[in-house]
């Protein structure tokens, strides 16, 4: 036992780790989550959560500021950026979400950026830089999650990202401004005291807080730990500590450097297709099997979706858009009914159709006792039987977009561009894919930051001098 505490060997592997420890697996995968993160992030910023908690930021002001993304002439403090913009990635749901589950990236990239574009050293931020406090952050919340076995399922009580995000915002920031290993320490001690946000706020307007407060307050714990506050020395080895967040908690030490291996080696991210709950993804699928068989003037008489027991993503008869992002019921109706889901479905418009709500009203839901709720293994079928008594069942094990089966690259991009391009121009838009594709050969990271502004990029760190 190569440490004191657990909480020791958290710091001791936040300050340790090196570019060195990144595979090309890793450092391929993360740049995939962070092309898609800073997608759904622009595309975030049309939504009215979005305005709402940029409206109340604007209050605070300081003579060091970050951007936020998409928003070329305005400028907030560093926390307030990185909360705005961690509001903005999961303002619809349609961020990664990795397994224990939880949404690794929006907590922690947010942060990153802002303080590359506060903070600016000599020299400067690279991408490599970025890439490590990136993973880090990752790191963190996925070690977290395997100290207890009820991670593993889909939460109940808490929301992950309000949890183990804070911490790993809190360890991405600690590592990128070079905090020693004690401060390391405090900072996931003080991020600790920051976690936390209930499961009952999911499908409505609060919970894209849960990623904002998650970047934000993590940040602060950093920063206050690099002023010196102090916390709990041993704050993830008890009960009392992080095992008040979960039960039979059971925290083990990391291994150590030299023979560290980030879990991202291990596991890929699932990457949404459309913004709704990524349980709701393999409904999805299932459902489009199914349509293949229909004919238009066939009548279904009856729906029946054989899933795990999700109680939260239970919403036969969905009013609002978070609610529909959070309904089985409702992904299933659209997909039969219309043949895809986009951003659009969820629209008032769509959601309040007379011809969807008929089809909600002969759903059933059925819960297989061998389909337990996580996402690394849980299913779903889905049964239509028409009014001439022809039925037609399709299975979803693993949906196109999950970790098993992730996103083509073009498909990726494709996402991305449709995504940003609703607050940026084509220039932009390509600037940011070309610079993520070769992050690790950037010698200055906040050069992304100029890209989100939507400014036009010259000087000698352009991607076309990168060569």
């Amino acid at each position: 036992f190569p440490f004191k505490s657990v909480t020791e060997s958290f710091a001791s592997i936040i300050q340790g780790l090196k570019v060195q420890h990144l595979t090309d697996r890793v450092i391929q995968r993360s740049k995939r989550m962070i092309l898609d993160t800073l997608g759904v992030g622009l595309l975030g910023t049309n939504t009215e959560v979005f305005h709402k908690t940029l409206q109340y930021s604007k209050i605070f002001s300081t003579d060091v500021s970050s951007c936020v993304w998409g928003q070329p002439d305005l400028q907030l403090p560093p926390v307030y950026a990185a909360f705005v913009n961690g509001v903005a990635v999961h303002s619809m749901d349609f961020d990664d979400t990795w397994h224990p589950a939880t949404h690794p990236s929006g907590p922690v990239l947010p942060v990153l950026l802002a303080l590359s574009e506060a903070f600016p050293q000599n020299p400067r931020f690279s991408g490599l830089d970025l890439l490590l406090a990136f993973n880090v952050g990752i790191e963190v919340q996925g070690r977290l999650m395997h100290f207890s076995k009820q991670a593993s399922d889909i939460p109940k009580r808490f929301h992950p990202p309000a949890i183990v995000g804070t911490l790993g915002s809190a360890a991405a920031a600690a590592k990128f401004l070079g905090l020693d290993q004690t401060k390391c320490r405090e900072a996931i001690a003080i991020a600790v005291s920051y976690a936390g946000a209930p499961l009952a706020n999911a499908a409505t307007q609060t919970k894209p807080l849960h990623v904002g407060n998650a970047a934000r307050h993590g940040l602060e714990a950093a920063l206050l730990a690099l002023l010196g506050l102090q916390g709990n020395q041993k704050i993830l080895d008890t009960e009392a500590g992080f095992g008040a967040f979960y039960s039979k908690y059971a925290p083990q030490a990391l291994p150590a450097l030299e023979s560290y291996t980030f879990l991202l080696d291990q596991q890929g991210i699932a990457i949404k297709r459309f913004p709704s709950h990524l349980g709701t993804h393999w409904v999805a699928d299932a459902a489009a099997s199914v349509r293949k068989y229909l004919l238009p003037n066939d009548r279904i008489k009856r729906i029946v979706l054989r899933i795990p027991d999700v109680k939260y993503v239970n919403r036969p008869f969905p009013v609002s858009e978070h609610e529909a992002r959070h309904s089985f019921q409702f992904i299933a109706c659209t997909m039969l009914l219309d043949g895809g889901i986009s951003v659009h479905s969820f629209h008032d418009s769509q959601i309040g159709r007379l011809q969807l709500r008929e089809l909600l009203n002969k759903v059933e839901l059925e819960y297989p006792p061998d389909n337990h709720p996580s996402f690394d293994t849980l299913y779903c079928e889905v049964s239509v039987t028409l009014e001439n008594g022809n039925c037609f069942t399709e299975r979803c094990d693993t949906f196109y977009g999950h970790w098993r089966k992730p996103l083509h690259q073009e498909d990726l991009e494709e996402k991305f561009r449709v995504n940003s391009s609703t607050v940026l121009s084509s220039e932009a838009v390509e600037g940011i894919i070309r610079t993520v594709d070769r992050l690790e050969d950037l010698e200055d990271c906040s050069l992304l930051t100029t890209f989100l502004k939507g400014q036009e990029v010259l000087g000698s760190n352009s991607i076309s001098d990168m060569s």
